[in-house]
């Protein structure tokens, strides 16, 4: 039975979750607020609360922040886009497919809203010299930017959660998630292709105008991309050793951010002007309000009712955590979502007495592709669909839904039968 204590706890975790999920408030606000409330009611101390923030998630993705903030000061990315349309010869569904590709793989190492950030200007650039209806390639961009992000420890807020609480690294990520996908990325852009081929014919004078464009002309600081290029290698690097190096995620991407930011010559106010920092504080936040509903034992009977109705059949876990994630992060943000997950799977170990390792492989493909489902469902979509409107073209939650919410529930079908042929025949 839930004492007093829990079931005040429940009320602010609803509370929060609830004007998250209606945007009223920014989320970062409420979670703070949220936070604050806890230790007033004294569901929880201040030191326990400080405990329940994972420093780790937080230092990870503060040093990404610096690395990228400096990174996009170089026209790297801009260059590699026009390039790669190029390469292709201005055919529109081979630029939708190099961009596909381009968008994932960045993504992969870079979180998704900055990478969408620096390509959805550059998608306006060709699309207005093609002259083609922008969206369809914009669409491609979110499906890119979440399927990507799936693949690494770095790719997305969920797996750096994931990461940072069960101590997986870089090579364990890539290992479980990146074959499957690379499967779902191939699938997800030739379905694409299928649905957009009529719309995308354009005339050789149009094509013309991609061939025209120069590359190099982006570039703006070459001695600076040295540096960047430098430290990032080195940084991706010290991901892929980490465990051999003894070092966590959060010590290698903080001590590149450091060395680029000794290098580069430019003033740490100025970089830390571009942060995110409505992401960290409510990372912090949310930390703590799901933290409330660990220490009062919600969680753990929330586990223990998980485990009763599969009968602790890791079989039916893994499909039950996989299409829950799905379902749910395709119209909540995944990030609170998977806070809260996080610490029910491990109570299910605990109280189950299971091994639950493939369960964080269902959680982050679930939380991670589920977010393609609406155009709320992950950061990048909404960031998308805001420029987008911005610029006169606007994304309705329906007309994305309608192309989008089958394609993720396709790569979730593929994903189930992965994880089952991988990991549980």
């Amino acid at each position: 039975m839930l004492n007093g204590s829990a079931w005040i706890a429940i009320a602010i975790f609803v509370t929060v979750y609830g004007i998250i999920v209606s945007e009223k408030v920014h989320r970062t606000k409420i979670a703070l607020v949220g936070a604050v409330a806890l230790l007033l009611v004294k569901i929880m101390p201040q030191e326990e609360a400080i405990v329940k923030i994972d420093f780790n998630t937080l230092g990870l993705l503060t040093g990404m922040m610096i690395i990228v903030a400096i990174a996009m000061r170089t026209g790297m990315f801009e260059y590699m886009a026009v390039l790669l349309a190029k390469r292709v010869k201005g055919d529109p569904l081979r630029i939708m497919t190099v961009f596909f590709v381009f968008t994932a793989v960045t993504s992969a190492f870079l979180d998704n809203v900055t990478t969408v950030l620096l390509v959805t200007p550059i998608i306006f650039s060709i699309t207005s010299s093609l002259k083609v209806n922008p969206v369809p390639f914009l669409v491609s961009e979110i499906l890119a930017s979440n399927i990507g992000g799936t693949a690494t420890l770095i790719g997305d807020p969920p797996n750096i959660m994931i990461g940072g609480a069960v101590g997986l690294g870089f090579n364990d990520f890539v290992i479980a998630l990146a074959p499957v996908v690379v499967v779902i990325g191939f699938i997800t852009n030739w379905l694409f292709l299928m649905i957009y081929r009529k719309q995308l014919i354009v005339s050789p004078e149009a094509q013309q105008r991609i061939m025209d464009l120069d590359e190099n002309s982006y570039l703006e600081n070459p001695i600076l991309l040295k540096k960047v290029l430098g430290v990032l290698t080195l940084t991706i690097a010290g991901f892929v050793l980490h465990k051999a190096l003894h070092f966590d995620s959060a010590t290698i991407a903080m001590g590149g951010a450091a060395v680029l930011l000794l290098v580069s010559g430019i003033e740490p106010e100025e970089i830390f002007k571009e942060l995110e920092w409505n992401t960290l504080f409510f990372f912090i936040g949310l930390f703590i309000v799901v933290g409330g509903l660990e220490v009062t034992g919600v969680i753990r009977m929330i586990a223990e009712w998980g485990l009763s109705i599969t009968h602790s059949d890791i079989i039916l876990l893994n499909a039950l955590i996989l299409w829950l994630s799905a379902i749910a992060s395709a119209f909540i943000d995944n990030i609170p979502f998977v806070a809260t997950m996080i610490p029910l799977i491990k109570s299910m170990a605990q109280v189950g007495n299971i091994d639950v390792s493939t369960l964080w492989w269902s959680l982050a493909l679930g939380a991670c592709l589920g977010g393609n489902g609406t155009i709320i469902g992950a950061s990048a979509n909404v960031v998308v669909s805001s420029i987008a409107a911005g610029r006169g073209y606007p994304m309705t939650f329906l007309a994305y839904m309608k192309i989008a919410f089958p394609l993720m529930l396709v790569s979730i079908v593929i994903s189930h039968i992965y994880i089952y042929v991988r990991y549980l025949m």
